[in-house]
C-alpha cells in the first residue's frame, strides 16, 4: 500500500482520509495495521502506535503481505529474522528451507532493525499497572519472582521434560524468593500446565494464574523484581527486558536458527541470564532496559518530516 503525497492531494483539492491540516504540513491523524490474525504479530504494531500516540487511532485489516520490501518506504523488523542470511544462518538452515524464509535479501535503507519484538508495555501502562494491582501484588513478600510460560514453536521445540526442568529448578530457588506468580501463554501445552498445577499449586508461596480476566501481565511486568520465562516467546522476553530487572531464560537448548539468534544478543546485553536452579532470586542486577518501540517511533517521525508529514 502507497500513501499519496500530501502535496499532490492539496494541488488536488482533497485531502487523504489519514491527514489533517496541520499550518505548513500535513498531520496524520489515523495509522492503518495491516495484520495476519496472529496476536503477537499484531501486538508489535499496536506498540509502536502507541509510541507514536496513535494507539486509539487505528482501523485493523486482516491479511499477510509478501510484498517486496522496496515497496515501502519503512519496514521494521526484529533483527534475527535475517538470522537465515548470516554465515551461520546459511550452514544451518537447510538450502530448501531457505527460499521460504523472508527476507530473501539483505536489509536496505529503508529496513529498521530492533533487538526484539515491539510491543505496548510502555513505562506509561506501567506506571497504570502499578497503580492498578497495588493493591494484589504491593503486600507480597519480596523478592516477587514472576514465572512466564509460552510453549513449543518449530523453531524452539520441547516436551513436558521441560515442565520437569522448571518444576525441579523452582524448588531449588524457593528458599531466596518471597514470592512467586506464575502465568500460562495461550500456546502452553495442556501437560505441561497440569504438571505445573499438580507440582507447585499448594506451595504458600506460589500463586498461579487461573487464566481468567482481569490479566494481571501488565501488573506483573510493574511490580516482579525477577523473571523466569521460556525461550519459545520473544514478545514475552522483550517486554520483560525493556524493565531493566533480572530475566532469567529455561528451555534455550532447545532453540535453534533466529530464536538462539535472539536469546544470544539478549545475552549480549546483559539483559537475559540462563536458569539453572542454583540461582540466589533475591541478587539484583540490572542493564540498559530495550526500548525498541521509542526508538523505531524516532525514526518513522523523521522519515515523515523528510515528506512534509508530522503524526498529531
Amino acid at each position: 500500500m502507497r500513501l499519496p503525497e500530501p502535496e499532490l492531494e492539496r494541488r488536488a483539492g482533497t485531502t487523504p482520509e489519514i491527514f489533517a491540516a496541520g499550518g505548513g504540513a500535513a498531520v496524520v491523524r489515523r495509522a492503518v495495521v495491516i495484520g495476519n490474525g496472529c496476536a503477537g504479530a499484531e501486538n508489535q504494531c499496536l506498540g509502536l502506535l502507541r509510541a507514536l500516540g496513535l494507539a486509539d487511532r487505528l482501523t485493523l485489516y486482516i491479511q499477510h503481505p509478501r510484498f517486496r520490501l522496496d515497496r515501502f518506504d519503512l519496514v521494521v523488523t526484529p533483527r534475527h529474522d535475517y538470522y537465515a542470511l548470516t554465515a551461520r544462518g546459511q550452514q544451518e538452515v537447510p538450502h530448501l528451507l531457505r527460499r521460504w524464509i523472508t527476507p530473501l535479501e539483505p536489509p536496505g535503507p529503508n529496513v529498521v532493525l530492533t533487538t526484539g519484538a515491539l510491543h505496548q508495555a510502555d513505562s506509561a501502562a506501567l506506571r497504570f499497572a502499578a497503580i492498578d494491582w497495588h493493591a494484589e501484588l504491593a503486600p507480597l513478600p519480596k523478592p516477587l519472582v514472576v514465572v512466564n510460560i509460552g510453549g513449543p514453536t518449530r523453531n524452539c521445540k520441547y516436551d513436558v521434560d521441560l515442565g520437569k526442568q522448571l518444576v525441579s529448578s523452582l524448588h531449588n530457588v524457593l528458599k531466596t524468593c518471597g514470592s512467586v506468580r506464575i502465568s500460562f501463554s495461550r500456546r502452553t501445552p495442556q501437560k505441561m500446565s497440569d504438571l505445573i498445577l499438580k507440582e507447585l499449586s499448594t506451595h504458600p508461596k506460589i500463586y498461579i494464574w487461573d487464566g481468567k480476566d482481569p490479566n494481571p501481565h501488565l501488573g506483573h511486568l510493574a511490580w516482579a523484581d525477577a523473571f523466569i520465562i521460556t525461550a519459545d516467546s520473544v514478545s514475552m522476553l522483550s517486554e520483560a527486558t525493556s524493565t531493566g530487572k533480572p530475566v532469567y531464560v529455561i528451555g534455550t537448548e532447545h532453540c535453534k536458527w533466529k530464536f538462539s539468534d535472539f536469546y544470544n544478543r539478549l545475552y549480549e546485553h546483559g539483559a537475559v541470564r540462563p536458569f539453572t536452579g542454583l540461582e540466589d532470586m533475591s541478587d539484583c542486577w540490572s542493564y540498559p532496559p530495550l526500548n525498541d518501540a521509542l526508538d523505531v517511533a524516532a525514526r518513522v517521525r523523521d522519515v515523515l518530516a523528510q515528506r512534509g508529514w508530522m503524526v498529531g
